[in-house]
């Protein structure tokens, strides 16, 4: 049977790359059944529901999830983005995020040198716990005695399955970031599990970095590093600086998954770009390569190297959109991509 991917272009530059992404599967030769669903601000704005029950009920039950981004300048409130998102990654617990950074042309890169732009990385943050699960609050509110308070949660389960995928999916060494130093208590059962687990894979070659350091050390040889495995906050942070690293948000991807449920949902990292939206500027390459992150998640090994592979020849050709220094429309871009894995 076709596999069912249930389509969520959402809000701003989600609805223009979500598109170009499936233009793209579908020029590869993916045989999936596409369901897109009215989840987006508009929708919440008439509704005051992020999510409707019968919507998630049909969401929860496909192959995979093709996610766009979410958030709109009318919508202040943190609740549309916690119902929609932080929802999805919550209850269907994709507590592994993936996050690589791959540089497909030297031009991309900031960095000076040369030797130092061989970039191919993965974060894998873990997802579901930390600083983002939202426990806390704020006494005496809006006075000068305002106490607010944020609760990084951190737990033995969830601590170890991730640095178990982080060893799973690495090729030569897992580098584990943390402040053990200064949050002495999460930090504490970091390095133990850390411990326990690295002494399972004694193949595998370990560091420890405290994240300030790897922060430096990123920015200094990238090059260095194969798998990063940390924490929600620090894995959001660090992945946009290596986003960077690599030309920038437009072209990066993301996998949200469970390996064990075999559940993911996938979506560019560069989130709504209000300022461009509907401008056809937006860069779709973060979208269509988190498509290919999709079908390699889905078993399709070949067409995700084919996918990938269609979206370097183009950025080395220049076909790009304009972040990029291509002068290309984001339509466009998408068709550059497509055309290659015609041909």
């Amino acid at each position: 049977m076709a596999k069912h991917i249930a389509v969520l272009p959402c809000d701003g530059a989600g609805k223009e790359v979500v598109p170009e992404a499936i233009k793209v599967l579908r020029a590869a030769g993916a045989d999936f059944e596409f369901e897109e669903f009215d989840v987006n601000a508009d929708a919440y704005l008439r509704t005051g529901v992020p999510i409707p029950d019968d919507i998630w009920s049909q969401v929860e039950k496909a192959d995979a999830i093709l996610f766009g981004a979410v958030g709109d300048p009318r919508v202040n409130d943190t609740g549309y983005l916690a119902g929609v998102l932080l929802r999805l990654r919550f209850e269907l617990d994709l507590y592994v995020n993936l996050r690589p950074a791959k540089l497909y042309d030297d031009r991309l890169s900031p960095l000076r040198k040369l030797e130092r732009r061989k970039v191919d990385l993965l974060i894998v943050r873990e997802n579901t716990e930390g600083l983002y699960v939202g426990i806390g609050g704020r006494f005496k509110k809006g006075t000068d005695h305002e106490v607010a308070i944020q609760e990084d949660l951190n737990t033995y389960t969830g601590v170890t399955r991730i640095l178990e995928h982080a060893f799973k999916v690495a090729k030569t060494e897992v580098v584990m970031i943390d402040k053990s130093n200064a949050m002495t208590f999460a930090g504490g059962l970091w390095q133990d599990r850390w411990k326990a687990v690295a002494a399972k894979h004694p193949k595998v070659k370990t560091r420890h970095l405290l994240v300030d350091a790897a922060a430096m050390q990123l920015v200094r040889d990238p090059t260095q590093f194969d798998v990063i495995v940390t924490g929600n906050l620090f894995g959001d942070i660090l992945s946009d600086l290596t986003a960077e690293l690599v030309g920038g948000m437009g072209i990066a991807p993301s996998g949200n998954i469970n390996p064990e449920t075999r559940r993911g949902l996938f979506e560019p990292v560069h989130g709504t770009a209000p300022d461009i939206a509907g401008k056809g500027l937006v860069n779709p390459i973060g979208a269509i390569l988190s498509a290919s992150m999709m079908v390699r998640h889905l078993g399709h090994t070949e067409m995700a190297d084919a996918i990938e592979g269609a979206v370097e020849s183009a950025i080395r050709a220049g076909e790009c959109t304009r972040d990029l220094g291509g002068n290309l429309s984001t339509g466009e871009c998408g068709d550059s991509v497509a055309k290659r894995l015609r041909d």
